[in-house]
């Protein structure tokens, strides 16, 4: 019975789907604003690095196809924008890889029923049925554990170029330079991506007419650095006095690298925790084989 209702529910959503897709859809307001947008303001994405190169074909057009329903429905989704903006990969790949994912799920459960009845195992349909829901829900979720591990790492990362940065920036004030100067002139000595971005964001702000630390504060807000933004404020206040500018930028970037510092004594003493965990479990199982002999031979097993 069981087996039957659940065909017969997938039977019908199947159909359900079909009928949904083939009655024409009338575009909406966020829908129509959303190509605006995407027509209009081209450069904003011209600036990010590029994502996504090694898509096939087929993900990229069930990217796209799963992005304009979201702006159709108004879903906008900003902070998992910023954190994809950080980490390089475009809104459209995330979400192919997301369904993509819960599809291979879903039918590894049909895959795994068919490979045991070849090995003359024979099961009830409902297990392999939710073993394969159980997998998609499961595949579904992975690329945000990812994202998450990819964004944190990147956002450590960020934090730590920031403190070198305000340092260069302090050397060139000490030096004579103007504050405009001087963060230009220290994004340029740095190699990695964080200095990219930053130079990136200078160099924009320099064409379109824009201070830099409204740059650096607008960096801040896309990618979800709190240090960004705070640099922002402090500059726009003191813009106009070198001494000032200097020492701010001095006492800011020892506050970062103590940050850093209590952060990575953290991570060393969870390790450790995790170590002797490991030392515990390793010295009990050792007990268990040295005594377990005798314990047999006095149960008289």
């Amino acid at each position: 019975m069981m087996p039957a209702l659940i065909a017969g529910a997938a039977l019908g959503l199947g159909m359900f789907l079909l009928v949904l897709a083939l009655i024409p859809g009338r575009p909406g307001l966020a829908r129509q604003l959303a190509a605006f947008d995407a027509v209009s303001l081209p450069a904003a994405g011209a600036r990010r690095p590029p994502a996504g190169g090694g898509e096939s074909r087929v993900a990229r057009r069930l990217g796209t196809m799963l992005a304009r329903f979201c702006a159709e429905q108004g879903w906008e989704f900003p902070s998992l924008r910023a954190n994809l903006a950080l980490v390089g990969k475009s809104f459209e790949s995330y979400l192919a890889s997301k369904l993509l994912l819960a599809v291979f799920g879903l039918l590894l459960g049909p895959l795994l029923l068919a490979a045991l009845t070849l090995g003359g195992v024979r099961l009830p349909v409902a297990v392999p049925v939710w073993a394969g829901l159980l997998l998609a829900m499961a595949f579904f979720f992975l690329p945000d554990l990812e994202l998450k591990q990819k964004v944190d790492r990147r956002r450590r990362d960020f934090r730590h170029a920031i403190g070198a940065f305000l340092d260069l920036v302090a050397m060139n004030l000490a030096g004579g330079r103007g504050v405009p100067e001087a963060l230009m002139s220290a994004s340029e000595i740095g190699t990695g991506w964080a200095m990219w971005r930053i130079r990136d964001a200078l160099a924009s702000a320099r064409i379109i007419g824009q201070t830099p630390w409204q740059a650096l504060g607008a960096l801040g807000e896309e990618v979800r650095i709190g240090e960004l933004r705070d640099l922002s404020a402090a500059l726009s206040l003191v813009a106009e006095d070198g001494a000032k500018v200097r020492e701010s930028l001095a006492t800011r970037a020892a506050s970062l690298r103590r940050r850093e510092l209590a952060e990575l004594q953290g991570q060393a003493g969870e390790r450790s925790q995790s170590m002797l965990v490991a030392q515990m479990l390793l010295a009990g199982a050792f007990l268990i084989f040295l005594i377990y002999p005798a314990v047999r031979v006095m149960l008289g097993f």
